[in-house]
């Protein structure tokens, strides 16, 4: 709904996405409805940094500008991608983190820019634990269904901490960003998630899921109201900035999750 909105607003939207078959669904629905034909699918596997560094190169040849970096992919399941990370640290976080660093100069270039990390409240039961990131090169173990979810939580805290930092590195530049949590959004998130887990809930989700509409205006907000420069690197939900707790804004543990991020994506 994001997609669709940008595009009705005349806005070039390039959907990056792993599934081309999917992509090319969406594609045709957002020309359709929007009535746009700036409206591109381009193929990008945050799972795999050799396809984000492919899927950047080839954005900064064939495309001349870009205004706004939505990075809104996430996924709710345990494995390893394709350079051992954790799975949900390497496609909710890293990848974009790497992304963002790779199309940082162009944002500069066209500034005013935005960069919008769409994040959790979940964030707020997560933690960073670099000895195990350093061991594992994930931010969890376990299997049960609360490890799991822990495990997600925490990757949700990096993209929150990570927005912490990255506000303070573009200070002084025409780059501002923002993370923020949609709502509780009725997706694919979970379709591999554990099935006792998505029973338990279900009660909790038919009452307070939103429909995508709804999920997306916290995200719309955040990359298109006026006068949100001064905020910089805050956390917004339902179109508002909220107070984070200070694990989610620790300077410290902000520059060491940057530090250590350079370092496994190759950047240093």
């Amino acid at each position: 709904m994001t997609a669709l909105d940008l595009a009705r607003r005349g806005a070039r939207v390039i959907l990056a996405c792993r599934n081309k078959q999917r992509a090319e669904a969406a594609l045709a629905d957002i020309k359709r409805e929007s009535g746009s034909n700036e409206v591109v699918f381009m193929h990008l596997d945050l799972g795999s940094l050799k396809s984000v560094r492919s899927f950047a190169e080839t954005f900064l040849k064939t495309e001349r500008r870009l205004d706004l970096l939505i990075n809104n992919a996430g996924i709710y399941m345990q494995g390893s991608t394709e350079d051992g990370l954790g799975m949900m640290f390497g496609v909710n976080y890293i990848g974009h983190f790497l992304l963002t660093n790779l199309l940082l100069d162009r944002l500069k270039e066209c500034g005013p820019s935005r960069v919008v990390n769409v994040a959790s409240l979940g964030h707020n039961f997560g933690k960073i634990d670099f000895n195990c990131l350093s061991t594992h090169k994930e931010l969890g173990v376990g299997k049960s269904a609360m490890d799991v979810f822990n495990i997600y939580c925490n990757s949700k805290l990096c993209n929150v901490v990570f927005t912490h930092e990255l506000a303070k590195r573009l200070k002084d530049t025409n780059v501002t960003c923002y993370s923020l949590h949609p709502g509780i959004i009725e997706t694919e998130l979970g379709r591999y998630a554990n099935s006792v887990f998505l029973m338990l809930l279900k009660p909790i989700s038919m009452l307070f899921f939103k429909n995508s509409v709804a999920g997306s205006q916290t995200t719309l907000h955040c990359a298109l109201q006026e006068g949100l420069e001064p905020l910089s690197g805050c956390y917004f939900s339902n179109c508002t900035v909220r107070n984070l707790y200070p694990k989610a804004r620790d300077d410290a543990v902000a520059k060491k999750l940057w530090e250590v991020s350079e370092s496994l994506c190759g950047l240093l």
